[in-house]
């Protein structure tokens, strides 16, 4: 057995000789257009206008077409070591956090609302999942998260 692997290693494969017959032909070729002047630019040519791939009934609004989101937010939310609490009634766990116009809102279970300037508008997109419906109006959503 050990003869054969040191047969094998003394002469070159016929892979190996191949490889170096390619590379001694490529040695001096020069791609097509390397190394040519480049055109002067001239008028873009425009793409031809298609349609969208997605019929209307499938396409997601756009942020800047909803008038906000929301989502819940189950257990207690802790800000700078402090747990937020309802100012009006002391619920502390079970809000929803409403992102809208770059602010952010908290709603309790008894429909309390609550401006939260600690959070902004990128601490929801982080912690937000994506939307799994959209309503027309504001009561619909509530309806839709259990509120």
């Amino acid at each position: 057995m050990f003869h054969r692997i040191r047969r094998r290693a003394k002469g070159s494969s016929e892979t190996e000789r191949q490889v170096a017959e390619w590379h001694a032909r490529m040695q001096n070729q020069v791609p097509q257009g390397f190394g040519e002047p480049t055109a002067e630019p001239g008028q873009p040519e425009t793409a031809g206008v298609v349609d969208d791939f997605l019929p209307p009934e499938l396409r997601v609004p756009s942020h800047d077409q909803l008038d906000g989101r929301m989502m819940p937010w189950k257990q207690p939310l802790v800000l700078d070591g402090e747990m937020v609490a309802c100012t009006e009634c002391g619920d502390y766990r079970d809000w929803l956090i409403l992102s809208t116009r770059d602010e952010i809102w908290l709603r309790c279970r008894a429909g309390h609302q609550q401006q939260e300037t600690r959070l902004d508008t990128a601490w929801y997109n982080r912690h937000a999942g994506p939307a799994d419906a959209t309503h027309a109006t504001f009561e619909d959503c509530l309806r839709h998260l259990g509120h």
